[in-house]
């Protein structure tokens, strides 16, 4: 073969440019990007949440977060509801339930709704899309079913033990919805009064229109941390003591 002979088509100078190339490193590949998946889609949309409050989700958010199409959300969670129902369910999800005990079944029931209320605070305006969304994922019907034996077990029916279930439900999300509220206001204006302000405004009410009131402002915004949350449920599941103890036969 001649010196000059093109072999398959490189010319010497192109040769000899490979070879010169030999020590020289290559780039790396771009990595593959991981396949979408319904995992991957609930996991980016709790982290949007839990940093920029639920208002901020949508499927499109989501979508930028994993550095792909909106179309590509929807072979995996069918709309944004199913989204909201895939959250929720995750969080339920979370809960510890107790075996449940006889004795201990009214802070049992009282330990499984904290559970949930932590779980909704920690992630900004969630509990709308609970209390907008029917229960019937198999995570949210573990914790149905879970305070049902426990209610049960401590002697209430179940008719009175769903109806409780159901109130107790809607005060963790009202509550939790408010809570955010009054931090995200408290944060960008600082027009949240605090006690103490409360309290003399409440004495600086007229006391022939507003005896009870002025008169005990201490008592009327009394109350730490997460005191009135156990306060309402405690008392909620407390009026199952009457009907436990013979009011309620069915």
């Amino acid at each position: 073969m001649s010196p000059k002979t093109p072999s398959h088509g490189v010319s010497r100078d192109e040769w000899a440019a490979q070879i010169a190339s030999l020590d020289t490193p290559r780039p790396s590949p771009r990595p593959r990007k991981e396949p979408v998946t319904a995992g991957r889609i609930l996991d980016a949309a709790l982290r949007i949440v839990e940093a920029e409050g639920y208002d901020a989700l949508t499927m499109r958010r989501v979508a930028t977060v994993l550095e792909v199409s909106p179309g590509a959300l929807y072979a995996h969670v069918r709309d944004k509801a199913a989204l909201d129902s895939l959250m929720i369910g995750e969080l339920c999800s979370r809960v510890t339930l107790p075996e449940p005990d006889p004795a201990q079944w009214h802070e049992q029931a009282l330990d499984v709704c904290r559970q949930l209320r932590d779980q909704y605070l920690r992630y900004p305006g969630i509990a709308r899309a609970a209390l907008e969304s029917a229960p019937l994922s198999l995570d949210t019907m573990r914790i149905y079913e879970g305070l049902l034996a426990v209610l049960t077990a401590g002697g209430a029916s179940v008719r009175t033990a769903a109806w409780a279930i159901d109130a107790a439900f809607l005060y963790i999300g009202a509550y939790s919805n408010v809570a955010v509220r009054r931090r995200a206001t408290k944060d960008a204006a600082d027009q949240v009064l605090d006690r103490a302000e409360v309290i003399e405004r409440f004495k600086m009410l007229p006391a022939d229109r507003f005896p009870i009131t002025a008169g005990h402002a201490e008592e009327l915004t009394s109350g730490e941390g997460h005191d009135r949350f156990d306060f309402t449920l405690g008392q909620l599941f407390a009026g199952l003591t009457s009907r436990i103890e013979g009011t309620d036969a069915r």
